[in-house]
């Protein structure tokens, strides 16, 4: 059974730096597309950044240039590095994975077949 456990989330001001992890558990092929999804309060989840089964990295138009998603040499680990960050960052954030071989951006639900429990980020002003 995969598992997806986040670690990593707390509070932080404005225009801080926050690095989230996801442990990747229960895998014998790892060449998944891997994604971090984030969840505002009152707001639907939505797909923040991923990593395809050939390494390529997608993300979404609201933290491009700020935001960098990566894996361990192993595949065991996802990260995400968050830069400058904005109080509209606030939330939950879901590792996920397709559980699959998958090319292309995996940001939305339909493509997500393991989610984790998550990790929240509060950005104050």
């Amino acid at each position: 059974q995969v598992e997806l456990v986040e670690s990593g989330g707390g509070s932080v001001q404005a225009g801080g730096s926050l690095r989230l992890s996801c442990g990747i558990f229960g895998y014998t092929y790892s060449t998944f597309c891997m994604a971090w999804f984030r969840q505002a309060p009152g707001k639907e989840r939505e797909g923040v950044a991923s990593i395809d089964s050939f390494g390529d990295t997608y993300y979404a138009d609201s933290v491009e240039g700020r935001f960098t998603i990566s894996q361990n040499n192993a595949k065991s680990t996802l990260y995400l590095q968050m830069n400058s960050l904005k109080p509209e960052a606030t939330g939950m954030y879901y590792c996920a994975s397709t559980g699959r071989w998958f090319r292309g951006a995996c940001l939305s639900h339909d493509v997500i077949n393991y989610w984790g429990k998550g990790t929240l980020v509060t950005v104050s002003t």
